[in-house]
């Protein structure tokens, strides 16, 4: 077994190709016959046999230009793929139970297009086909299950092409230094009281949600739920958003604490639970805060910070 996977890995590459861009020469390409390239060369036989037979000369010329039909087919095939450049791009993070898009940059230098070129990861999902044209770029989402939260790896990627006449499959393996963050599966559950949170405080001002007290630049922290959106309209855009702001009130900070959890539950239960705390605060626009046994994470709002706390839940030990 050792010497089947030592040669497996000696032909078909199966080792990283790291981040960087990587270009497609003869060592890296493999080309067979399909199932319609073998019957065309039983046909060609059974031609060639009754031509032999029967002393056809157009006969044998028949069958010498279909074989050279092929041979020039199997060439094109193999010059579709051959001097490819391909990049790897950057995945972004999906919740479990999504599919990840691994995206993918070909690069073809030629005067030629590179038609029928099929991507497709070796966990069995369905390929993508992409076409390339002359002296020009494309991108393909090569799709891969998320099933479990953390690292995503991609798995080895298969380039291949019957083109342009079916008869050969010319396919090269890829193995990209790419990864996706998939956060925890998010599960629908009622908020902690901000009063029972442990830690929970106020602040007066401008954090109030009474008095309304005029409105400021939006910050890039500020939820789009406080976006005064009539105001910013009678600026044609030249400006930048408004934010209402309110006085005389107090603002809770929420803590979103592992303890607040059911304890009878499995850690991924309670997990998925406090991500789906996280949306459902960020939604809320509510400043809250996160505490799980390996991390914490003070109060705060926006994008950014409900990024960083999926990604501390996606990343607990298990």
């Amino acid at each position: 077994m050792r010497l089947i996977r030592e040669l497996q890995r000696r032909l078909f590459r199966l080792r990283s190709d790291g981040n960087g861009p990587v270009r497609l020469t003869q060592r890296r390409i493999f080309i067979l016959p399909t199932r319609a390239g073998l019957l065309y060369v039983v046909a060609l036989l059974a031609m060639l046999t009754g031509a032999i037979n029967y002393s056809l000369a157009l006969g044998h010329a028949l069958v010498f230009l279909l074989a050279g039909l092929g041979l020039t087919g199997m060439l094109h095939t193999f010059r579709n793929l051959y001097g490819l450049t391909v990049t790897p791009g950057r995945c972004a993070p999906v919740f479990a139970g999504e599919t990840a898009r691994f995206p993918l940059f070909l690069a073809n230098d030629r005067n030629a297009m590179r038609l029928a070129l099929e991507l497709r990861a070796d966990d069995g999902a369905p390929p993508v086909p992409v076409s390339i044209a002359a002296r020009a770029g494309g991108e393909a989402a090569v799709p891969v299950p998320a099933t479990v939260r953390g690292w995503l790896d991609l798995p080895r990627i298969r380039l291949s092409t019957v083109y342009p006449l079916g008869l050969f499959v010319a396919w090269s393996y890829l193995m990209p230094a790419m990864r996706c963050l998939v956060y925890p599966r998010p599960l629908a559950s009622a908020l902690p009281d901000p009063q029972s949170a442990t830690a929970a405080g106020e602040r007066h001002g401008e954090g109030g949600q009474e008095d309304f007290a005029g409105f400021r630049a939006r910050q890039p922290a500020d939820s789009p739920r406080h976006v005064a959106w009539k105001a910013s309209a009678r600026d044609g855009g030249e400006r930048p958003l408004l934010v209402k702001q309110f006085a005389g009130g107090a603002q809770e900070e929420l803590i979103l604490d592992w303890d607040l959890t059911p304890d009878g539950l499995a850690p991924e239960a309670r997990i998925s639970i406090m991500a789906g705390w996280v949306l459902a605060a960020e939604e809320g626009g509510a400043s809250y805060g996160l505490r799980i046994p390996s991390r914490e994470l003070r109060p705060a709002c926006g994008d950014e910070h409900c990024r960083n706390c999926l990604e501390a839940l996606a990343l607990m030990p298990a």
